[in-house]
């Protein structure tokens, strides 16, 4: 049993289309997480690359075919803005294979968060050198027991954050041999929270509410950075939230 789905998002960003393609199809390990068809800068996709549409820095289209039938597409539609910003129409679209209940719960809410720190980049770190933390698409996930009901609470816990915690709001917390984070909370629902530091976005992905288990990633954009070492940290540290 298969089933359609289609999620559409319209979004303001504070960057040019130039700069919005850019992040869109050069740098996604800066807001998403490395998806191996990183296009450089100014360059054109490779042949055989699953891009339906290219026209930079307005339209661009992403369809993936599957043997079986099933499909997913990306759609950014990019229009100027007054002041040097930049409206974009966004379309994931597609159909999901079998078990795609919980699939199909998590695109929407998960689609927003991405798309938040797609600005949070644009706006606060766009030209710095990104690095991701975590493994492509899913990022560090926790143990067993963070696939409990009260899994989001123990980690906003950890993180110093009472239940009413909300966006702005200051986060000072120790994570174990991953060092301090100091920062603000730039984006707070009961599946999500991210935390901006001056130097990073640090990702928390309730998806215990999805079927599956808390997780995280970090975009570190400072030079230097050691990102198997610094994901070993991460994760030892989630494990013990829930140990």
């Amino acid at each position: 049993m298969t089933r359609p789905f289609e999620v559409a998002r319209d979004i303001e960003l504070p960057a040019t289309p130039a700069d919005v393609w850019t992040a869109i199809t050069a740098h996604p390990e800066a807001w998403q997480f490395p998806t191996g068809m990183e296009i450089p800068e100014g360059e054109g996709p490779p042949e055989g690359a699953p891009v339906a549409t290219w026209d930079p820095p307005r339209h661009l289209v992403i369809r993936m075919e599957a043997p079986d039938g099933t499909f997913n597409s990306l759609e950014y539609l990019i229009e100027a803005r007054d002041g040097g910003t930049a409206h974009v129409h966004y379309v994931h679209s597609g159909i999901l294979a079998d078990e795609w209940a919980d699939q199909y719960d998590a695109i929407g809410p998960h689609t927003d968060f991405y798309l938040h720190t797609l600005g949070q980049y644009l706006a606060h770190f766009k030209g710095r050198p990104a690095t991701y933390v975590g493994q492509p698409s899913f990022g560090i996930n926790g143990p067993e027991a963070a696939g409990a009901a009260d899994a989001m609470d123990r980690l906003a816990a950890a993180l110093g954050l009472g239940a009413g915690a909300a966006a702005g709001d200051p986060v000072s917390a120790t994570l174990s041999e991953a060092g301090v984070i100091e920062g603000v909370v730039d984006y707070r629902t009961p599946q999500f929270i991210g935390v901006r530091t001056a130097d990073g976005l640090y990702r928390f992905f309730g998806r215990n509410h999805f079927g599956h288990v808390v997780g995280m990633s970090a975009h570190l954009f400072s030079d230097g950075v050691d990102a198997a070492a610094k994901e070993a940290a991460l994760s030892a540290w989630l494990e013990g939230v829930y140990a």
